[in-house]
């Protein structure tokens, strides 16, 4: 019993006594009744002391259902993710293009893909952990050696998945919602079969949807402190913020729609400070720098220090070395262009040309004629080694280069050329036709021979710079970047950037450009490869001049950039497997990932049909929402009740709303060929806002037994939902026929054949 409540008794009894002692008997009897308010202050004491000990009994339970739960979702998700994860032994849909990047780490071969490094970097750490030495590069569809330890593999690549749900427990719990609606966004992350599906395998969609959840959550927690300026939560959770988006950007280029998210949070933010007059300009200077700190500065530096690892383990020369500059290839472990003499002679160096345009490819021709415009031989940009890329500088036409006993003479700035290709024997040549594609520029085409041709032939050379203290004038191989300048017509030979149809093999379309800067990149070029056996070799003691980090770091970025816009749909082939943006909110069909026959075990990528299908809803009756909610403020109407209900309102519907609209609508302008996976990180958003909307209706229920029962029974329809499709996930054996009764709508195709 408190002091308070023993000196209010005591002060009732003494007040009592003195009533008494002073009183008369009759006065004592018709007083009597009195004594029932003294009897009321007795026993309210102890009635709070009752519901003290209920409420501690309830924090008790809080406190349990804090430490227990979080560890029964986290240990259910580890099941659900990892059962049956060694299946199927073949090699799984895109498990063939990262488990081969993995093994690239572990040979430390230079490779070039679309993605930044670190989920990549994560799957080679997966092999080494399970004791694998990164020597096979994971066809398609075929069955693992006894070698690779995939089960290892993919069971660090499931755990990522697994982790999503306590993460999505505490982000519920942070963003306010009820425990029964905490358990039931838990459960339909936990229960999400497409999420299931992919946790399985060596991909990298696991750890994407792990750094954005994880990004999501700790920007809730941040918010969470937004009354709390400068304190060591608020510090705590924005640094938190920025480090998990600067894994998420490192995984994959869409983790800066999850940075978007955030940053136009701290837009807003900002701006509504700058309208807070109590607000000093040191203070809100301060918070500025604070941002600029914890979600540009540390984001950028676990972006770049995952590309300095990528570039530190990756020190040998590889199969996509060419798509690197020139430089940066000479300085790999058996690289072949580190390789010739220093200077490029007239009439005996056979030597590659590589433009230094981003994902510049190497000057290229072969015996295929173009079908329209001249008919000559085709030249294009090739992006691999090849012996059709191997030219000859000649002299010009007129100064019949093909007499002997001339002295050795070497290519330099200002002089006139030929380019011979060393296989065809053909001169590199333009005229006053269009390029095939670009057909604003010139077509260059390979005519003639070493003794016969015109003076179209002929190229002026203009040494643009040069790297190192090697002579000036002269064109060194890797160190001099140069121009060719058509002698009669003016332009100069350049990568347009544009494809050539099948007829030239999708290789790049090369032509003779005018009416370009000459700080283009297009149309300056360096030579990759030298070769001359009658040159002295490169000394012992020469150095190659070497790019900085930062150099590589934006080049690469920017070829990574430009090769995912190159991943554009094939009209003239078919791919039974992509889709389109409009079909995975509403689940049109699913994705099969991998083989079909009836000894392979199928998985068949599709998302739990009843909470996607309620959540798409959601999502719609929210735009709704908002509208509804826009007009009734331009009227002057209240919309919420107390700063709660906004608060909620904001952080589960408006930046979860945010999330889903970044991480969707991008894809419906997107070129690029779609599947059905890049809808994931946006269901995870998706699944918030119907959160949000069964919070609402449940508050309002009075009847606690019909508040439980909606969110309880949402909860149970969606395990028994997940485990009705469960076989999609978990691996389908035997005959796809047998599972046709999970063909739901029309447009699935789990049991027919393509």
């Amino acid at each position: 019993m408190s002091d308070s409540i023993k000196d209010e008794i005591d002060d009732v009894v003494v007040i009592e006594k003195e009533e008494v002692e002073n009183a008369s008997i009759d006065s004592i009897e018709v007083e009597k009744p009195v004594e029932k308010p003294t009897e009321k202050l007795v026993e309210k004491p102890v009635e709070k002391l009752t519901d003290k000990a209920a409420t501690n009994n309830g924090s008790s339970l809080l406190r349990l259902e804090a430490v227990v739960m979080p560890l029964l979702f986290t240990a259910m998700s580890f099941f659900v993710r990892m059962y049956k994860i060694g299946a199927a032994n073949r090699v799984m849909w895109d498990e063939a293009h990262f488990g081969k990047f993995g093994s690239y780490y572990l040979r430390h071969e230079f490779y070039h893909d679309v993605h930044p490094p670190l989920g990549k970097m994560l799957v080679g750490l997966s092999g080494y952990i399970a004791g694998y030495n990164g020597s096979w590069d994971f066809p398609s569809g075929q069955e693992y050696p006894d070698y690779v330890d995939y089960v290892k593999m993919r069971m660090f690549n499931a755990t990522f998945s697994a982790l999503c749900v306590p993460v999505a427990y505490f982000t519920a719990k942070a963003i306010g919602f009820s425990l029964h609606n905490v358990w039931l966004f838990t459960i339909m992350v936990l229960f999400e079969n497409s999420y299931a599906t992919l946790g399985r395998f060596i991909l990298l969609d696991s750890m994407l949807l792990f750094f954005t959840v994880a990004s999501f959550g700790a920007f809730v927690m941040f918010y969470n402190q937004r009354n709390n300026p400068f304190g060591r939560k608020w510090w705590k959770w924005m640094l938190i913020t920025g480090l998990n988006l600067g894994c998420v950007i490192s995984v994959k280029m869409v983790g800066l729609f999850m940075i978007s998210v955030v940053g136009i949070y701290t837009v807003a933010e900002l701006w509504n400070f700058l309208a807070d007059k109590k607000m000093s300009w040191k203070t809100y200077l301060g918070h500025w720098l604070a941002r600029i700190l914890c979600l540009i500065i540390v984001p950028l530096a676990v972006f770049m220090f995952c590309f300095k690892i990528h570039f530190d383990l990756l020190t040998n020369s590889g199969s996509a070395d060419a798509m690197m500059p020139s430089l940066f290839q000479a300085g790999l472990n058996g690289s072949k262009i580190s390789v010739g003499p220093r200077d490029v002679a007239i009439g005996s160096s056979i030597v590659t040309l590589k433009a230094q345009t981003l994902g510049g490819a190497i000057l290229h021709s072969h015996q295929n004629l173009y079908p329209s415009g001249s008919g000559q031989q085709q030249v294009t940009g090739y992006g691999y080694g090849d012996e059709n890329n191997d030219w000859i500088f000649q002299k010009a036409r007129e100064e019949q280069p093909w007499l002997d006993g001339q002295d050795t003479e070497f290519v330099k700035d200002g002089q006139t050329v030929r380019l011979v290709h060393k296989l065809t024997g053909r001169n590199l040549h333009s005229h006053a036709i269009p390029a095939p594609v670009t057909n604003i520029y010139k077509e260059v085409a390979c005519y003639g021979t070493l003794e016969q041709g015109d003076v179209f032939d002929d190229w002026i050379v203009e040494i643009v710079s040069q790297m190192g203290s090697e002579d000036k004038t002269l064109l060194h191989p890797l160190t001099s970047t140069f121009r060719l300048k058509h002698a009669q017509l003016g332009c100069y030979l350049g990568q347009t950037g544009q494809f050539l149809p099948e007829w030239g093999f999708k290789q790049i379309e090369i032509a003779c450009m005018s009416n370009v800067k000459l700080s283009d990149k297009r149309i300056i070029w360096n030579i990759e490869s030298h070769i001359n056996e009658g040159l002295p070799p490169v000394s012992e003691d020469f150095k190659y001049p070497q790019d900085s980090f930062l150099r590589n770091f934006i080049y690469l970025n920017l070829a990574m950039m430009s090769t995912n816009n190159a991943l554009v749909p094939d009209s003239e082939k078919l791919d039974r497997i992509s889709s389109s943006w409009w079909e995975w909110p509403i689940l049109y069909r699913g994705l099969r990932l991998g083989g079909w026959a009836d000894d392979n075990v199928k998985y068949y990528l599709l998302a739990t049909p009843l909470t996607t299908w309620l959540s798409t809803a959601a999502v719609l009756i929210f735009m709704a929402l908002v509208i509804v909610l826009a007009i009734k403020w331009q009227r002057q109407l209240d919309n919420f009740q107390d700063n709660a209900s906004v608060s909620l309102f904001t952080i589960a519907g408006i930046y979860p709303m945010l999330g889903w609209g970044l991480h969707y609508t991008p894809f419906i302008i997107m070129g690029r060929v779609t599947y059905l996976h890049h809808y994931l990180p946006a269901l995870y958003f998706a699944l918030i806002v119907l959160t949000y909307f069964v919070e609402t209706i449940t508050s309002k229920c009075k009847n606690s037994l019909l508040r439980y029962s909606i969110s309880y029974g949402l909860s149970i329809a969606t395990i028994a939902c997940f485990a009705y499709f469960s076989p999609v996930s978990f691996g389908m054996e035997g005959p796809s026929t047998d599972y046709q009764y999970l063909n739901q709508l029309p447009t699935w195709n789990i049991h027919e054949d393509f």
